[in-house]
């Protein structure tokens, strides 16, 4: 009885994805890497994605997540957010909205959240709305990046 049940549901999962394929869950990220060496063996890699959070959002909390391959050990993530329609910093064209590290599991995993709305008052308050460049620095060795 339970693995008709399961076969059921399992059927009537596909024929949900199939009848409405024009639901996505996450759109896809593009984003740019670069390899700056540090010496002969490390390097910083640094990628750059663009993030938006819509004014309509409710979720509490966004993340940064990912693995990194070729990890130098004791070294954490650093991860930068900066607002793309807030000129805060001198010479730059985007501002300063937030900092953070993070240490890397023992497979060069990284997840970092942080706070998208508040609760002030009984009231939702978008902490991040709009347009936002994220910027990741990880310290990698060099020998298997081509």
């Amino acid at each position: 009885m339970s693995k008709t049940i399961f076969f059921g549901a399992s059927i009537a999962a596909i024929l949900l994805v199939t009848l409405i394929p024009n639901i996505s869950f996450a759109n896809e990220q593009t984003s740019e890497t670069t390899i700056i060496p540090l010496d002969g063996s490390t390097a910083i890699e640094k990628t750059t994605l663009q993030m938006n959070i819509p004014q309509s959002n409710t979720l509490p909390w966004g993340f940064v997540e990912g693995k990194v391959a070729n990890h130098v050990p004791d070294y954490p993530v650093i991860i930068q957010i900066y607002d793309n329609d807030d000129n805060q910093v001198s010479g730059n064209s985007v501002g300063a909205v937030h900092f953070a590290q993070t240490q890397l599991g023992p497979n060069g995993e990284y997840e970092y959240k942080f706070r998208v709305t508040d609760n002030q008052g009984g009231q939702i308050v978008n902490i991040f709305e709009g347009d936002y460049t994220v910027k990741i620095f990880k310290v990698v060795y060099l020998q298997n990046l081509t």
